[in-house]
């Protein structure tokens, strides 16, 4: 299984509307993708960040994917590269414009 992490810098004031669209968009778009198995959304807040946005929140959007070929089928053939979409610049987030990809060794939950 892999496991890629993608991230962004959003203001606080933008936040439930980007969660939207985030949902809209990459979600749904890895959700169609053949060999998708899953994702987590996780923010954490981030008052004074190295950015200069202050007030913000980090948005890492993990999904896990069975093999590299699931991979590449949702990023194309530069999987390192974020896929971003239309209208994300209506929230003024600051995205990674790389994604990191980790092979998951172990997953547990309670």
């Amino acid at each position: 299984m892999i496991a890629r992490e993608w991230k962004c810098l959003c203001p606080r004031r933008h936040r439930e509307g980007f969660l939207m669209h985030l949902a809209l968009t990459g979600v749904r778009e890895a959700k169609a993708t053949p060999g998708f198995l899953g994702h987590k959304t996780l923010e954490r807040l981030c008052e004074t960040c190295p950015t200069g946005i202050s007030s913000s929140v980090e948005i890492a959007l993990i999904t896990y994917w069975e093999s590299w070929q699931a991979v590449q089928l949702f990023a194309g053939d530069n999987p390192e590269r974020a896929v971003l979409y239309p209208g994300d610049e209506r929230y003024e987030i600051i995205p990674d414009k790389h994604v990191r990809h980790y092979e998951v060794l172990e997953m547990g939950m309670k």
